[in-house]
């Protein structure tokens, strides 16, 4: 289907919208994580069990996820994401009412469930509109958008969930029922916020669904553009593809990184040898790792209009490996600050691994865009390692596995550089 740069331009930002949403919605989690901590009593392993619920969601969705896009197309996949997400946010106050931590993580969960799905189509779908050898260019605008979400919500989040309540309470004091109680409702009334900021998206998705109207991209046509034909959904197609693996890994270090230091960084500005401030600021400062993702796409969405994305990708991943380093060896205020600069070489990462794999893989879009979501998972299973570490050695130390996972990343970029390399000697495109 013929469509005309206008039309192009208004799906584009139909869908950008998308991005800001399910951005918003994610790290609303790291103020969550440090007001379950302290309302549930929580060590940081028990705690990261939030961010594992919800994580795991891309584990278990992304495959039937993958097939509902490739069955559905773009448009009602996108919708039924939303409604799943909006009964997530409702099941919400039930889980608070009734004061138990396993009833927030079901919550989390489902919500989780529908963002999976809502990934596994509009990365693809925002790649696709327009030409493809701008898709990295597309898929980082939109990724700044979401970390204009994810810059935000730490912001807003931290003066519903830390304020008040057992946080009001004195350094040592006993903390009493109706505290605890006020806390939760103040938990209850940030995701009915939520449910309502869905139930707005999906009306303006619904207004504009034909607009959306792209077929879903086939088999061969891997820079994740919108082929002729469905093609195959199936993620064990992808299984076959090693640069779709290979993307896999590293989707799943960089989330897992990203989300572990997110997770941890109230709690860890709040420490008396980092800057030692109250746990409500300390949430609130943490809008500013997430804003620096933000300012990196836009800086970024620029610099891979001159720059090789792979080179781009290493580059940042190096910097953010040093960083790590940094947090786990540096005295005060210092491995505060680097901490929160991770954010910025965080930036780029996520659309630039999915497009660089997109353009690489041998399996469909469909496919490929399935198990990309599915490595998501990583967001689950690192922060509860660094949880463990941080239990057993102290949550300095504890970054030396996103230290670690960053310098895998850096060698994927220049595995990929090499491929281009190859692949332009050989008289193929340069992007």
């Amino acid at each position: 289907m013929t469509r005309s740069p206008g039309g192009q331009r208004a799906a584009f930002v139909s869908v950008t919208t998308l991005f800001f949403a399910w951005g918003f919605i994610t790290v609303t989690v790291d103020p969550l994580i440090a007001a379950m901590k302290s309302i549930f009593q929580l060590s940081y392993a028990e705690v990261m069990l939030t961010q594992f619920a919800f994580f795991m969601a891309y584990g278990i969705v992304s495959l039937p996820g993958a097939a509902l896009v490739s069955r559905l197309g773009y448009a009602r996949s996108i919708l039924a994401a939303l409604g799943i997400m909006l009964a997530g946010c409702l099941w919400a106050p039930f889980a608070t009412r009734v004061g138990t931590f396993g009833l927030v993580l079901v919550s989390l969960f489902i919500i989780a469930s529908g963002i999976t799905i809502l990934q596994v189509a509009a990365n693809p779908l925002a790649a696709s509109l327009g030409p493809p050898e701008r898709s990295h260019f597309r898929l980082t605008l939109s990724q700044a958008f979401n970390s204009l979400g994810t810059a935000l919500a730490p912001y807003l989040a931290s003066t519903v969930l830390l304020a008040g309540g057992i946080f009001a309470v004195p350094e040592g004091a006993a903390v009493t029922a109706a505290q605890r109680a006020e806390s939760l409702r103040h938990i209850d009334f940030g995701f009915l916020c939520v449910a309502g900021l869905i139930l707005l998206l999906g009306l303006f998705i619904w207004s504009v669904r034909r607009k959306l109207a792209v077929p879903v991209a086939g088999a061969g046509d891997a820079s994740g553009t919108a082929g002729s034909s469905a093609g195959g959904g199936s993620v064990v197609e992808a299984l076959r593809s090693p640069w779709a693996l290979l993307g896999g890994a590293a989707i799943f270090l960089y989330v897992g990184s990203e989300v572990s230091i997110g997770s941890a960084m109230t709690n860890f500005l709040h420490r008396p040898d980092v800057f030692g401030i109250p746990l409500e600021q300390a949430g609130k400062w943490v809008s500013l790792y997430w804003g620096g993702a933000m300012v990196g796409r836009f800086v970024g969405s620029a610099l891979l209009t001159r720059l090789r994305a792979s080179t781009l990708l290493a580059t940042n991943a190096l910097v953010a490996a040093v960083l790590c380093s940094a947090i786990s060896h540096a005295p005060g205020a210092f491995a505060g600050w680097a901490a929160l600069a991770v954010g910025l070489f965080n930036s780029i990462m996520f659309p630039v691994i999915f497009t660089l794999t997109l353009e690489r893989s041998s399996a469909s879009s469909a496919a490929t865009s399935g198990l990309l979501c599915m490595a998501i998972v990583g967001g689950a299973v690192l922060p509860l390692l660094v949880g463990h570490v941080a239990d057993a050695a102290g949550l300095r130390t504890a970054y030396a596995v996103p230290m670690v996972a960053y310098l895998c990343i850096c060698a994927f970029g220049v595995a990929a550089s090499r491929r281009l390399a190859l692949r332009v000697a050989a008289g193929g495109p340069r992007h």
